[in-house]
């Protein structure tokens, strides 16, 4: 885009009243579209009841994320470092004297409702690295490397020792993002990947839990326990196959109306939906993700410094990590690691991470200024 038509194309979009908002139209219309469908798919998974909860977690989550889009992003710089710092000392908070709730240690018990921190550095994360590399000559350097390594390293492990690895590994996720997209060599990440890969055996007999183990065991061999731990993920494949081309129509999926597939409402939601619509339906659910993925690059790559440019690819990247991996449990292509199919999940903090991540995103691309000025 030349330096008139991009002159032009956001003079326009000044005029919009989304835009006053500080709202991006594009984005929020396909996230819009995105979460109608979802209320739909929670329905005939979980009927009434739940689909309500979710409604109005998904209401908090879009004002959280309107809240989020009116702070212009020199303020979000200034905070980064504050809002990192606050989520490690909650994180440790959590260590000490957390809620403890299905064998997992990982929320703060605030009276009216029970706060999960490691959410928070979800963002915070990214935020904080972005904030590190804003003002540097990019490349990185060896030294700011291993800085920014420590800065993902910290949240991580303590996140990972509540035990919550799913998180621990988006988490990880989305700190590798801001340093790829600061220019990382390639070399460095092949090292790196080489590094884990040789401790991995360390990771399996010092510090992965039996169920954990199992679920690694259950994905390479899931007929194994068709009973027990590879019940979930044979379920789900069936559910996923039986669906065919077309579906077997809305609320007509045998394995989810009768209850075949466990956690059919949270993290194999789906499941219930490639029953219910298909092999087509699947790839638009995809499509769609797909645009808002375009979108949030989009937005980096018209961002106009390098704090923006950095925490809106990393935000963005990182969803497409919670859909790749979701779908890739679900259909038996990658291990299961409780992690929600994104904005379509049931679930109330994720939700709310997800849409607050999104506002960012829309301050980021909103706030932007002039080219010409």
């Amino acid at each position: 885009m030349t330096d008139f038509a991009s002159r032009i194309h956001t003079h326009k979009e000044r005029h919009n009243l989304a835009w006053r908002l500080h709202l991006d139209t594009t984005l929020l219309t396909a996230l819009m579209l995105l979460m109608a469908l979802a209320l739909g798919i929670v329905y005939s998974a979980g009927g009434d009841s739940t689909v309500n909860k979710q409604l109005a977690r998904l209401a908090v989550g879009m004002g959280v994320m309107v809240v989020l889009a009116q702070i212009p992003p020199r303020i979000l710089k200034l905070w980064s470092p504050a809002i990192y710092l606050a989520g490690i000392i909650m994180l440790l908070v959590v260590e000490f004297t957390g809620v403890i709730g299905k064998g997992a240690q990982r929320w703060i018990d605030l009276g009216f409702f029970r706060f999960q921190p490691s959410e928070l550095l979800k963002l915070a994360v990214p935020m904080m690295l972005a904030w590190y590399f804003a003002e540097k000559p990019l490349p990185p350097t060896l030294k700011q490397i291993v800085v920014a390594l420590l800065l993902i390293i910290v949240p991580v492990v303590l996140i990972a020792i509540q035990p919550d690895l799913g998180t621990s590994l988006l988490i990880f996720a989305s700190g590798f993002f801001v340093l790829w997209l600061a220019g990382l060599q390639w070399k460095l990440v092949a090292s790196s990947a080489l590094l884990a890969a040789a401790a991995a055996p360390m990771l399996w007999f010092f510090y992965m839990r039996d169920y954990q183990k199992q679920r690694v065991l259950t994905f390479l061999d899931p007929e194994k326990d068709p009973l027990g731990s590879g019940y979930h993920i044979i379920q789900s494949k069936i559910a996923v196959g039986s669906g065919g081309l077309y579906g077997k129509g809305y609320m007509q999926g045998t394995q989810s109306q009768l209850e075949f597939i466990p956690e059919r409402h949270t993290d194999f939601i789906f499941a219930v939906f490639g029953e219910e619509f298909g092999f087509l339906g699947a790839v638009l659910l995809m499509v769609l993700f797909a645009f808002i993925v375009w979108r949030g690059l989009y937005i980096a790559s018209n961002a106009q410094d390098t704090y923006s440019r950095l925490l809106a690819g990393a935000i963005t990247l990182t969803f497409s990590v919670y859909v790749i991996v979701n779908i890739g449990m679900v259909i038996g292509v990658l291990p299961v690691v409780g992690v929600p199919l994104p904005l379509v999940s049931y679930g109330g903090t994720s939700s709310v991470t997800l849409l607050a991540g999104f506002g960012l995103l829309m301050s980021l691309h909103t706030h932007r200024r002039l080219l010409s000025s």
